[in-house]
């Protein structure tokens, strides 16, 4: 592969202007600090581009460079929040039969709505991001609300409209299109609900458009659905998705293919796998939350690089919903959780996988929240699992310590973008002081 990175030197080199830090992790990555300007010398793929950075040569991730413009040439026409493409897929039925045809996720929505009908009499609800208008459907036909505004920026507003019509609950549920940042609305809402997540809980960030809508339309006192979430992380094995990547090119046909397994690497392992299964046994040891989410109560400037305030879960269980964000030693300076894994059995340590579980608070007086888990040990959903492999496996034994941290960077530009940075280090359960491992690794996450 070094070869043909040397022959990727004689192409004309082009100029790009880094958009955001970006650390690398390994000897292929290239680090780069926001305003660098990088020589890209090739373009292996379209997500990692072959680049060089005073005098070092590296892969760096493509979304992450934007081409150094001529003075005075204009770039406002770039969308950062990439609508046309986003919610153009949303205009089609792909997505929309993947969601509801995830019943976990359906019938968790419907159950929220069936068991609090009787306290969902006479109240204002808004449907954000509503789709097809399942929810909305289920809030009219299950309980009585006054009105359901059924809100959907994506061209599938126009059949919601007709969905809502042929099922008769037009008297009900008001479809109106449009973005939360732009929308009208001719009163405040009692229940702001929403099916917003994504892999690792806020991927595409459509949690700032519930929150800002939160904060323009629900009323004192109102209810979120969602109300708090939560990003789950866990050690993991993964044999039959690294057999498969890499330890493929040992020995394929009889033939040595090692020469490809860097380039396999980087293929392969420098961005997550969405969608992955992940066996319970796969487990090496008890999953715990790194990163908790209160829907009352965190702001959209929490979710920048710059200024971001996510509770810690010690901090999430400590607080409740009416108090106040004032103590600020509650209060992580960073999108950051931190773990601490006690590894259960010996095995081969590949990576880690992460999920998310939601809850929803119950309206009615001392009812039981309902839940949303997407993890292993419940039933499937849509977005499975979520698995970030490290460079190369580690064997741990029953009694070793896994301790590190999660932080979640979203990309300043690409709005929808995020990377996910993992730090680990390994220690034996044994006496022996020098048998600790460290590692680093961040993984852009975009499609």
């Amino acid at each position: 592969m070094q070869a043909d990175k040397e022959d990727d030197d004689d192409a004309s080199p082009e100029e790009f202007v880094a958009l955001c830090d970006f650390s690398g992790s390994g000897l292929e990555q290239l680090s780069f600090s926001s305003g660098d300007k990088l020589l890209v010398l090739s373009k292996p793929s379209a997500d990692w581009w072959w680049a060089e950075l005073r005098g070092v040569k590296g892969y760096v991730p493509a979304s992450y460079l934007r081409q150094d413009s001529a003075e005075g040439e204009d770039n406002s026409s770039e969308d950062p929040w990439q609508d046309e493409e986003y919610f153009g897929s949303y205009g089609t039925l792909r997505l929309h039969l993947e969601m509801l045809s995830d019943r976990s996720r359906t019938e968790t929505y419907r159950q929220v709505v069936l068991s609090n009908s009787a306290s969902l009499k006479n109240k204002v609800v808004m449907d954000l991001g509503c789709g097809t208008g399942i929810i909305s459907l289920f809030c009219a036909q299950l309980a009585q609300p006054s009105v359901v505004y059924a809100v959907e920026a994506s061209s599938m507003a126009e059949y919601t409209r007709q969905l809502v019509k042929q099922n008769g609950c037009e008297e009900v549920v008001t479809v109106l299109q449009g973005r939360a940042e732009e929308l009208e609305l001719p009163e405040q809402v009692d229940v702001l609900v929403s099916e917003w997540m994504g892999n690792c809980l806020l991927f595409e960030f459509m949690v700032e458009s519930v929150l800002v809508a939160r904060d323009r339309w629900l009323r004192d006192g109102g209810v979120m659905w969602p109300s708090s979430g939560a990003l789950t992380l866990v050690p993991c094995q993964a044999d039959s998705y690294y057999t498969e990547k890499m330890a493929f090119w040992e020995r394929p046909y009889g033939l040595d293919f090692t020469p490809l397994q860097p380039l396999a690497q980087q293929e392969f392992f420098t961005k997550p796998k969405f969608s992955h299964l992940i066996e319970p046994n796969d487990c090496l040891a008890a999953s715990c939350d790194v990163i908790c989410l209160d829907m009352y109560t965190v702001q959209v400037r929490d979710l920048e690089v710059s200024n971001r305030r996510f509770l810690s879960v010690e901090a999430a269980v400590a607080l409740s919903r009416s108090a106040k964000l004032t103590a600020q030693g509650l209060i992580s300076q960073e999108m950051k959780g931190e773990f601490h894994f006690c590894v259960e059995k010996s095995g081969v340590f590949h990576g880690f996988t992460a999920w998310f579980t939601v809850q929803f608070e119950s309206l009615e007086k001392g009812g039981a929240a309902v839940e949303l888990d997407t993890g292993p040990n419940s039933e499937l959903t849509h977005w499975k699992q979520t698995l970030f492999m490290l460079d190369r496996p580690v064997s741990v034994n029953a009694g070793d310590s896994i301790r590190g941290s999660v932080a979640l960077h979203r990309n300043p530009i690409w709005r929808r973008h995020m990377t996910v940075t993992l730090h680990w280090n390994i220690n034996s359960g044994t006496d022996d002081t020098d048998s600790c491992q460290v590692g680093t690794k961040s993984f852009p996450m975009w499609r």
